[in-house]
This record gives C-alpha cells, sequence and structure tokens, in this order.
C-alpha cells in the first residue's frame, strides 16, 4: 500500500479496513516471499529500522509491517502470506518485520520450511532497558495493569508452560507469551540459539539498538550491505515509537541486572562462536 494512501486512511480512521480490502485483492496475484526478515527483539528498534529500510528504493515494504505469520497467523496459509508481499517478477527486495519471530518456538521450523535461503536480521537491547520498556508499552496499549514489579513477580505463572504447549502444537496462541513476557524476551541466547540451528550464522545480522540509536545511518549502512543493497541518499532517521516513562526503581533495576548477568554472558559465548561451529 502506498504510504500516502496509508496515511490518508489512517487519518479516516480506515487503514485496517482498507489493508482487509487490498489484501484480498493482492489474493488474486502471483506473489513473492520474503528475501529478508527483522524477527526481533521487540522494543530493540525493530519499527525505525524497518522505516529506514523500506524508504530504499530496491525494497519492497509489506503491506503491513509485523505481519506475524509464522507466529499467530500461520493457519492462514502461504497464500495469505504471500499477498502480504510484491509481485513475482517485481525488482526489488521483500521484508518481513515481525518481531514476535524470534520468541516464538514455532517460528524457526516454520520459516525455514518456507524461504531457507532468507536473510534474518536480529536487534537486541540491553534486557533491562528493554524488559522496562515493553512495559510500558502494554500499559500504554491497556492489556497490563500491574505494576512492573507486580507484572515481573507474576510473569512464570502468567506464561506457565504456555512455550511448551506452542512448541508441541497444543495451542495457536498465548496471549500472556506474546504480550507479558517481559523478562522472556529479554533472554536472548536461547532464542537465537533455536534460529542458530536452521539458519546459517553468514544469513543471521546482529545488531544493537543502542548502535542505532547512536549513529542510525551508519547501522543501516551496515544492514544494507548485508542485504547486498547499495547505500540510500535522503533517508529520513526518525525514531518510530519512541516514549517516554517515569525512570525505573534503582533496587529493581539492579536485581533485574543479576537476573539478566548469566543470560547475558551466554550471549556474548554464541556471538563469540565462529560461523559454523
Amino acid at each position: 500500500m502506498h504510504q500516502t494512501l496509508t496515511r490518508t486512511l489512517r487519518l479516516l480512521g480506515l487503514l485496517e479496513s482498507g489493508r482487509r480490502l487490498e489484501l484480498k485483492l493482492r489474493l488474486r496475484d502471483e506473489r513473492s516471499l520474503p528475501q529478508a526478515m527483522i524477527i526481533g527483539a521487540m522494543k530493540c528498534g525493530t519499527s525505525s529500522l524497518h522505516n529506514y529500510l523500506t524508504q530504499h528504493p530496491g525494497v519492497i515494504a509489506p503491506l503491513r509491517k509485523e505481519v506475524h505469520y509464522f507466529d499467530v497467523r500461520f493457519d492462514e496459509g502461504e497464500r495469505w502470506y504471500r499477498a502480504n508481499f510484491g509481485r513475482v517478477g517485481e525488482p526489488g527486495l521483500n521484508l518481513d518485520s515481525s518481531p514476535y519471530y524470534l520468541l516464538h518456538p514455532l517460528a524457526p521450523s516454520r520459516a525455514h520450511a518456507l524461504v531457507p535461503q532468507a536473510k534474518l536480521i536480529v536487534l537486541l537491547r540491553d534486557p533491562v532497558r528493554r524488559a522496562y520498556s515493553h512495559y510500558w508499552h502494554e500499559r500504554d496499549k491497556g492489556r497490563e495493569t500491574l505494576s512492573f514489579e507486580e507484572a515481573i513477580a507474576a510473569e512464570p505463572a502468567r506464561l506457565g508452560d504456555d512455550e511448551q504447549r506452542l512448541a508441541r502444537g497444543e495451542i495457536r496462541q498465548s496471549r500472556a507469551h506474546q504480550h507479558f513476557s517481559y523478562l522472556a524476551r529479554g533472554r536472548y541466547a536461547e532464542q537465537l540459539a533455536r534460529w542458530s540451528r536452521l539458519y546459517p550464522r553468514e544469513r543471521m545480522l546482529v545488531l544493537r539498538f543502542e548502535d542505532l540509536a547512536r549513529d542510525p545511518l551508519a547501522v543501516l549502512d551496515r544492514t544494507l550491505e548485508f542485504l547486498g543493497l547499495p547505500p540510500i541518499e535522503n533517508v529520513r532517521l526518525e525514531a518510530r515509537n519512541a516514549r517516554k516513562y517515569p525512570p525505573m526503581n534503582p533496587a529493581t533495576e539492579e536485581r533485574l541486572r543479576d537476573y539478566f548477568a548469566p543470560h547475558e554472558a551466554r550471549l556474548q559465548s554464541l556471538l563469540a562462536e565462529p560461523a559454523g561451529a
């Protein structure tokens, strides 16, 4: 959908209706699969990087930024998924940016079965800051009513064994796993390990949110090089979904840094492993 039309429909409150109509029309065409995916993590700059990339003339923006096929919309089928991308033969790189893919236990195998040659882009962030930003995102959306401290204390009970049940196909979707996974989403190593078992290291680019915030053009150029695309001129580098929220309780922050310390150590070891190890 053209950006001007998207903005107009959003102002009129008709964006979702317009997307549903266009999706129906697209189902009549032969459509491509994505050659690249931003798979996460949530609240790590995925919206900003998606916005920068889709300004490139060689990138075809999907019908919506978060297609969510390999996690919550898998039952829609391959033809539905393809309808979100460009036509077969249309020049350009198709991009899917769905940050729940990194966490969902079935997303790696589902993706590899359909797009085994896709290039994967992963954005990571200080897991403590990520968890807090995620919490305020859920508060703003009206899904979270607990305090931050109550929410992280409640997370194990809220999530229960939903990840295992998702992995076994016993449930199709878990609201708690998707929305209240404040700590789980910051355990990056275990998530990257699942994807690395199926996709070789050379097909995966791991970036840092902090680098994107500090020097977005440098990170964009690095990403374009990974995708085999030339640099872009006159790109608008406004950050997306930036929020201001109260400072975190220092005692809570210290406790979370202790919690994430072993997970961060495992992440560094995983990223230090040579390709093919």
